[in-house]
């Protein structure tokens, strides 16, 4: 694992009412979504990124207005059916 050291200005965290921890998830999280939705990324990889497993990072997509490829969507009603 490496780690990506990225400064945030203490206003942003104030603003989003929000520490350093969550904030970061919560960077992580989005910059999966759009590495995946970009196509730079696969599913799997994606989550891994995201710090999640990949059905949960699947479902998550739709609260960021981005959907699971064809693939996806077929392995999540897989292991979801």
């Amino acid at each position: 694992m490496r780690q990506i050291m990225v400064e945030i200005p203490e206003k942003v965290l104030l603003a989003e009412k929000t520490d350093e921890v969550a904030f970061a998830q919560e960077i992580r999280t989005l910059a999966a979504v759009k590495l995946f939705e970009m196509g730079r990324l696969s599913s799997g990889r994606a989550a891994n990124l995201a710090g999640m497993a990949r059905v949960e990072f699947l479902l998550s997509l739709s609260r960021y207005k981005v959907f699971p490829f064809a693939a996806e969507l077929h392995d999540l009603e897989q292991s979801h059916g």
